[in-house]
């Protein structure tokens, strides 16, 4: 079975319902994954936005959620996660909010890609003390036997 990440709340490629954003409760997707390679030790989830801030001239990738060591008998984080209900033993990182957590889609102007990056590791890493992901990603080298992802997108209504 190929490693493949998916999520009832939205579609590949398809639209974050707001519920999940900035512009609803900023609660995190519900999030599955099948198809783990055996010899997987952990696993790690970046959700990041390449499009920032402009998707017509974009400046940096913003960072909106860091998991990792989650245990390979995990197959799915439910909506609306809070840090207690974090399988045992996942740590989180750093977003570019400056805090752990999920902080959900906030585009400023246009339509946003959300790429929710799921790798599968051969090892299980040591604490990093809420790395951001480049720290995390120089951690990880190495050791990625898989990796698999979900588009979502998201563009702010109207307020006008």
């Amino acid at each position: 079975m190929k490693f493949s990440l998916t999520s009832p709340s939205f579609s590949h490629q398809g639209l974050i319902p707001a519920q999940y954003t900035c512009d609803g409760e900023d609660s995190s997707p519900e999030l599955i994954w099948s198809g783990i390679p055996g010899h997987t030790k952990s696993l790690v989830l970046i959700v990041d936005d390449p499009d920032a801030p402009d998707p017509q001239a974009p400046k940096m990738t913003w960072v909106h959620w860091i998991l990792y060591n989650l245990p390979p008998n995990v197959n799915k984080l439910p909506a609306k996660i809070t840090v207690d209900q974090l399988p045992a033993g996942t740590l989180e990182g750093t977003n570019d909010w400056k805090r752990t957590g999920y902080g959900g889609p906030c585009p400023p102007i246009g339509t946003h890609r959300y790429f929710h990056k799921l790798y599968a590791l051969d090892t299980i890493l040591p604490d990093l003390n809420q790395p951001v992901k480049t720290t995390l990603e120089q951690a990880m080298q190495g050791h990625i036997i898989a990796q698999t992802e979900l588009i979502g997108l998201y563009q702010r209504p109207d307020k006008t």
